[in-house]
């Protein structure tokens, strides 16, 4: 017993006073020198302050061991040595922010980790280490990883083979980064690997075979990559295959026919591609399989009814393809599915009653087919998460028991042919997307709609609703898109909607009265659409504090005053549409000055990326290259429009103008300006409409145009403009003569008119006149000259010779005949 106590001690006076059982100081020395090397390039780059959460544990005075973000273990020797390194998204400020700070950190930063070989797992998700490759001979050394999670950031180049040599590596993931070039055979040495993932890349050329050889992998996920050319037959030798996820990527050719050999594969994912051909036979013999998506793709032909016979089957998606089910009445399903989109698969007749039997559905999908008659009462009594039913041939009224499911979360509806008025239940729903746009209904609004607590976006455009009663919504709610457009609204303009409304569409009905001040409550406001209402009065200047307004849209009412220079506040602002009111006076030079008019927009926040669901939403319609047409929300973000046609403005266009670098459209077309067409509007770089018609301008065309190198849609007609109309590559691509129709004093080859100055040079002139006459231009030298010349060239030539010899013959036949 003492002899046990006595070595007890003796480890536990080792284990004090030895150093070299904590952290190795060669591995302490690699982790500061990471975190020194991170620190200075962000300095360096004057980055913002970022938050590096538990760096600032790391101390040289403590054992590395007991820093955050690090694991140790120790070894048979009882030393420690870091085994794990938990970086997960070491700089949230910087990841999520502007595009320019993008790039700050190099790849390189991560040698100094490579010296530490104990390391069994390191996970650099969610930061954004791009800027360069990831070095070649790095991961070569880390032979005992087996864990190494890379997603979320932006590394560059191709994936170095070396990283194929850990044959220890269980868990790869290198998705969402920009790696380029072919997946390296290599990877077919990764023997124990069981998750794969190396979804949104630019990888491209084809699968290689050795993938095949993984037998022990367990997930494959190489989604969103730009691989070309068809699956590999190899991918069937995987028979210990689980999940196989192809999604988001160019595949071509069809689906392997002896997919079904991969009897262990629970998911079958290949959404996305480009494949042809149909759904293969060999599927049925799959029985394990759980998840089977095929949409988006070109697949043909039809859907087998033995898939509705896969009793595990719980995710079905076919939707997007040229697949047609026949006789889905008729289908008895074995499956227990939580989620079915069959659309655009040729459906017809009734909903499917069978579908009544799903009761673990939560998703439902049945979208662009040709389904007719009414909402059957039996699917608004299932607790049925989301109901997309839109583009189909529906009719009648809505239970109002739909409208009591505690589940439904979204509900779209619209282009079919519902009426009758919306039920009162509406108010009892949990709704957080409402869709009924392009129906038949009719009546106000119901009184219970700001109850749904819930709600996002709501969208009644295009029925016949009417009223000017609108329900104020709670403040503290989420209702953020709103589109009531194209109904027989009437009255004021309502604002009751809470302060977080995005995108406000209001346009074609019947609104009339000023512009209310209460629009300054939607502090969020990105989107105002009022256009073909009765709006009368000033545009006000408080509209110049909505600072997030990107859209504003007020076109066909009856404004009445001049453009408020104060407008030009609105930084964001993209798109100004003042177009048929009764504006007056001049343009103000300020409005030259919109930031979101001359620089390129911000991607990183467009409002479009709120919607990961694939439901298309009313449209914003402007006067686009001489038509009206409808710009898709989604792209909002990324258009610059300028549209002050059909007024009463007056005097010059203001060449601040020309400073708006990104408009794709300026239209100043009927209004009363007068004098010379701006010079400045050949920095237009970016125009691809421009319409200044039914003006008084005058003098010439600039030449500047020449340098709008996008102009597809041009108009000048009806002014007093002359001159000579410029030539250049894409000008001359518009040949309409149309473009500068009833302008007298223009000329040039565009419209066939002569210019006064287009006669030749003038010594091209007098090269014709020498070929037709004696230079007569200078007479006094050229006469006399030009006579000696020709009499001294037809002397040489034996002129007078020949007469002389015509008098001798002469004299020989007088002699004779004497």
């Amino acid at each position: 017993m003492a002899l046990l106590a006595s070595l007890f001690v003796a480890i536990l006076l080792h284990l004090s006073c030895n150093p070299s059982l904590g952290c190795p100081s060669q591995q302490k020395q690699a982790l500061l020198q990471f975190k020194h090397t991170l620190l200075t390039q962000l300095a360096l780059n004057d980055s913002p302050n970022a938050s590096l959460a538990g760096l600032e544990t790391w101390d040289s005075s403590l054992d590395c061991c007991e820093w955050e973000l690090v694991t140790c273990h120790s070894s048979r020797s009882l030393s420690k040595q870091v085994t794990d390194l938990n970086l997960y998204s070491l700089l949230p400020s910087l990841a999520y922010s502007n595009n320019k700070t993008l790039g700050v950190v190099s790849s390189h930063v991560l040698t100094p980790l490579f010296s530490i070989t104990s390391l069994l797992s390191i996970d650099l998700s969610f930061n954004i280490i791009i800027g360069g490759e990831i070095p070649v001979s790095g991961f070569r050394n880390l032979t005992n990883l087996a864990h190494l999670d890379l997603k979320m950031n932006q590394f560059n180049g191709s994936i170095p083979e070396e990283m194929f040599s850990l044959r220890n590596l269980q868990y790869l993931d290198m998705s969402s980064n920009s790696f380029v070039g072919t997946l390296s055979s290599a990877v077919g040495g990764l023997r124990n690997l069981k998750f794969l993932n190396l979804d949104e890349n630019f990888l491209h050329g084809n699968i290689p075979v050795e993938i095949g050889y993984l037998a022990k992998l367990h997930t494959l996920s190489l989604r969103q990559n730009q691989f070309s050319g068809g699956i590999s037959s190899a991918l069937l030798n995987m028979i210990e295959l689980e999940v196989l996820d192809l999604r988001n990527n160019s595949f071509t050719g069809e689906i392997p026919p002896d997919i079904g050999n991969l009897a262990k594969l629970s998911t079958l994912a290949l959404s996305r591609n480009s494949l042809t051909g149909g759904i293969p036979g060999s599927i049925q013999m799959i029985s394990n399989l759980t998840t089977l998506e095929l949409n988006n793709n070109l697949l043909s032909g039809r859907i087998p009814a033995w898939l509705f016979d896969l009793e595990m089957l719980k995710i079905l998606n076919l939707g997007g393809n040229k697949l047609m089910l026949d006789n889905p009445a008729k289908l008895v399903p074995k499956c227990r599915l939580s989620l079915l989109v069959l659309r655009s698969c040729g459906l017809k007749g009734l909903i499917p009653r069978w579908i009544s039997d799903q009761i673990s559905l939560d998703f439902l999908d049945l979208s662009e087919n040709e389904l007719e008659g009414g909402f059957p009462l039996w699917l608004a009594e299932m607790e049925i998460g989301s109901i997309i039913l839109s583009d189909n041939k529906l009719s009648g009224s809505l239970p109002p028991r739909l409208f009591q499911s505690k589940s439904l979360s979204v509900l779209a509806l619209s282009r079919n042919n519902f009426s009758g008025e919306l039920p009162e239940t509406i108010g009892e729903s949990q709704l957080l997307i409402l869709m009924l746009s392009d129906n038949n209904f009719s009546g106000q609004l119901p009184q219970s709609l700001p109850n749904i607590y819930r709600l996002l976006l709501l969208d009644l455009s295009k029925n016949s609703l009417s009223g000017n009663k609108f329900p104020t919504f709670n403040p503290d709610f989420f209702l953020a898109f709103i589109d009531l457009s194209s109904n027989r609204f009437y009255g004021e303009i309502p604002t009751g909607f809470g302060p977080g409304v995005i995108i406000l569409s209001l346009g074609e009905n019947r609104f009339s009265g000023p512009l209310p001040e209460n629009l300054t409550n939607f502090t969020q406001l990105k989107h105002l659409d009022l256009h073909d209402n009765n709006i009368s009065g000033e545009i006000p200047s408080f509209l110049s504090s909505l600072s997030s307004l990107q859209t504003l849209s007020l076109r066909n009412n009856s404004l009445t005053g001049s453009i408020p220079s104060d407008l030009a506040n609105l930084t964001r602002l993209q798109i100004l549409d003042l177009s048929n009111n009764k504006l007056v006076d001049d343009i103000p030079s300020r409005l030259g000055d919109f930031p979101g008019m001359i620089n390129p927009p911000d991607t990183s926040t467009l409002s479009s990326a709120l919607f990961s669901f694939d439901i298309k939403f009313q449209d914003l319609i402007v006067n686009w290259k001489s038509s009206k047409q409808g710009l898709s929300k989604y792209n909002l973000d990324f258009y610059s429009l300028l549209d002050l046609s059909n007024n009463q403005l007056t005097n010059q266009i203001p060449s601040s103008l020309g400073g708006l670098e990104t408009l794709k459209l300026l239209n100043l077309s009927h209004n009363a300006f007068q004098g010379s067409i701006p010079s400045s509007f050949g920095g237009l770089q970016n125009v691809e409409t421009l319409d200044l018609s039914h003006n008084t301008l005058s003098g010439g065309i600039p030449v500047t145009f020449t340098k709008l190198q996008q102009l597809t849609t041009l108009d000048l007609s009806n002014n007093k403009l002359k001159g000579r109309v410029p030539e250049s590559p894409q000008l001359d691509t518009l040949n309409d003569p149309n473009i500068y129709a009833n302008n007298s004093g223009l000329c040039g080859v565009p419209i066939r008119v002569a210019c006064p100055d287009d006669a030749e040079p003038a010594v091209n002139e007098s090269e014709e006149e020498r070929e037709e006459s004696f230079s007569w231009q200078a007479a006094g030298i050229g006469v006399p000259v030009g006579f000696i010349i020709v009499i001294s060239s037809m002397y040489i030539a034996g002129f007078f010779n020949i007469r002389t010899n015509r008098r001798s013959s002469n004299r020989a036949r007088s002699r004779s005949k004497k």
